[in-house]
């Protein structure tokens, strides 16, 4: 492209309009949803104690997140790592400007949050049959109408209510996923109740390309406003997916700190995409998110030593590294 240094030279001095095209769509602000007390911790075989999970939790908290998804209200017997989840959500503070959705699966689950103090819960549906067949048995849309009796609950105590779409760029089971299903039940989601749905792609096979064409099948039903990302990096792809989707006016993001998660149905994934990550290039971007990255790194690091193992976030390696 530049067979002389004098021809570089003259690009980098014009005025480049194309990089501010691209980011024309782009939020000025972010919001993001940490998921690591939940998503992040469930299948960690370590069982942490409930102490240490709170103050894990108000760590981040104190970094500035506004969004701190807090535990699942589901049987011990599937997920031991959420056992306490009434004592969890017990020893947090649900009056100041955080909040703190759980993760609800059923009715009897909505209700036990509920009464333990929970002003937010989270549903979740998948964009695959055959995810939904293997691991809940039954359809897409029986699970859905199993939410229904959690939707009208909801309601009718103003509890806001968060969706989930699960396998939206792959499936374990099915392989690539249509982008028009996405959509439905994106949009199944919104009609039943949802203010914010966010599009998993569970086992981190996307790419920018395929995470372009989901969103685009979604974005000709839905707002942007009302969607949010959440990115596994299986495939080290979750920040150019991230920055597709910003790039498409998406401006809530899920993350999980020191890349804590994984999934169980895809070998070698290697969890959620580290908070630390995606906030060190929002702000390269110049994109508000409230969050202070050195809080947010402390907040890692005492993770990360509950477990007995160094963070998975390079941008935290890195930073503590000069530290040294």
């Amino acid at each position: 492209m530049f067979p002389t240094l004098g021809g570089l030279r003259r690009w980098l001095s014009r005025p480049h309009s194309s990089f501010a095209s691209v980011c024309k769509n782009m939020p000025t602000k972010v919001k993001i949803v940490e998921v690591g007390p939940r998503d992040g911790l469930q299948n960690e075989r370590l069982l942490l104690p409930t102490a240490t999970k709170i103050e894990f939790i108000q760590r981040l908290a104190a970094s500035g997140l506004r969004s701190v998804e807090a535990t699942s209200f589901v049987s011990p017997k599937w997920v031991p790592q959420m056992a306490d989840h009434v004592e969890v959500v017990r020893g947090l503070d649900h009056t100041g400007p955080v909040t703190f959705p759980v993760l609800t699966p059923n009715l009897k689950g909505y209700q036990a949050a509920v009464e333990a103090g929970a002003k937010e819960v989270a549903i979740f549906g998948a964009a695959s049959e055959a995810f939904s067949k293997k691991n809940i048995n039954c359809s897409i849309d029986e699970s859905l109408d199993r939410f229904q009796d959690v939707m009208d609950a909801a309601r009718r105590n103003g509890t806001r209510v968060r969706g989930y779409v699960s396998c939206v760029l792959g499936c374990p089971y099915q392989g690539p996923i249509a982008p028009s299903e996405v959509a439905r039940v994106a949009v199944r989601l919104h009609q039943m109740g949802c203010y914010e749905i966010s599009l998993g792609d569970t086992i981190g096979v996307g790419t920018p390309g395929s995470m372009g064409r989901m969103l685009s099948a979604v974005l000709q039903q839905l707002d942007p406003s009302v969607l949010a990302v959440h990115c596994h990096d299986t495939y080290g792809q979750a920040l150019a997916n991230i920055l597709a989707a910003l790039q498409m006016g998406i401006g809530v993001v899920d993350a999980a700190v020191a890349g804590l998660g994984g999934c169980p149905y895809a070998r070698g994934a290697s969890g959620n995409v580290a908070t630390e990550e995606v906030v060190y290039m929002l702000h390269g971007l110049g994109i508000e998110t409230g969050v202070d990255l050195a809080a947010l790194i402390d907040a890692g690091t005492f993770i990360s030593a509950a477990l007995g193992r160094p963070t998975s976030s390079r941008v935290a390696a890195a930073i503590m590294a000069k530290k040294r």
